[in-house]
């Protein structure tokens, strides 16, 4: 006698319940190994993200770079306009310390020449412009590095015989400004009996305190380095 194997119902649930937890398995198995797709890098914004810096502009329209030095390891860029009227000074790497030059706004002309650095105790730039085309001046303005940190004294210089110099003539490891005039005391400076007075150099320090003068020559040409005037503390005396 052959017998046959009857399958109870409970038996025939449970192998399908087993069927369907092994296909479920398979379909999420295949769902976690499939290849995802790349985020796209610029629809990620992280928090806090600067700016884009604004241009700096000269006179209203945009700067170009007219001279540029590095003095003490900090890079300095002198930038102007188009004509070299309006004019201002980065400091550090960009975007860097930015001043207004006063001495633009006093009809000064900045040229490729403008730009003056000496390191030093106090790293000091001399910005100068000559002031018109007939050439009766021109004027200066410092920028002075202290305790790491550059600043504008305020203080133009103006000189008539239209030599400004940067030198360290007190040898105390600081560097002087030299402005170089005319000695007419009975004339007013740019007129034609002041242009034909003799000159003499005068030197201040970075506080803008006189130091003393040359003694008066015919032509600044007669000055010791013109024109870039080098004296010494030997070259002055009270001034007239």
């Amino acid at each position: 006698m052959r017998t046959s194997a009857v399958r109870t119902p409970r038996s025939a649930l449970l192998t399908a319940v087993l069927a369907a937890v092994v296909t479920l398995g398979a379909i999420g198995a295949v769902f976690l190994l499939r290849p995802r797709p790349d985020v796209p890098v610029d629809t990620v914004t992280e928090p806090g993200a600067a700016s884009a810096i604004p241009a700096v502009t000269c006179g209203g329209g945009p700067c170009r770079q007219l001279a540029a030095m590095t003095v003490g390891g900090t890079p300095v860029v002198l930038l102007t306009d188009a004509s070299g009227g309006a004019g201002q000074v980065r400091v550090g790497p960009e975007p860097g310390t930015v001043f207004d030059l006063s001495i633009a706004q006093l009809g000064a002309r900045l040229g490729a020449n403008s730009l003056t650095c000496i390191d030093g105790a106090s790293p000091t730039c001399l910005i100068r412009g000559d002031l018109g085309d007939e050439g009766t001046g021109a004027y200066g303005e410092l920028l002075v590095e202290d305790g790491g940190v550059w600043r504008d004294p305020g203080k133009p210089y103006f000189a008539d015989a239209g030599t400004l110099s940067l030198y360290d003539v007190t040898a105390d490891g600081r560097p002087d400004v030299i402005v170089v005039r005319h000695d007419c005391p009975g004339a007013a400076s740019g007129t034609a009996k002041c242009q034909a007075s003799p000159v003499l150099g005068e030197v201040y320090d970075l506080g803008g305190n006189s130091l003393g003068c040359t003694r008066r020559v015919t032509a600044p040409s007669n000055l010791r380095g013109w024109p870039d005037v080098r004296l010494t503390r030997a070259d002055l005396r009270a001034c007239p």
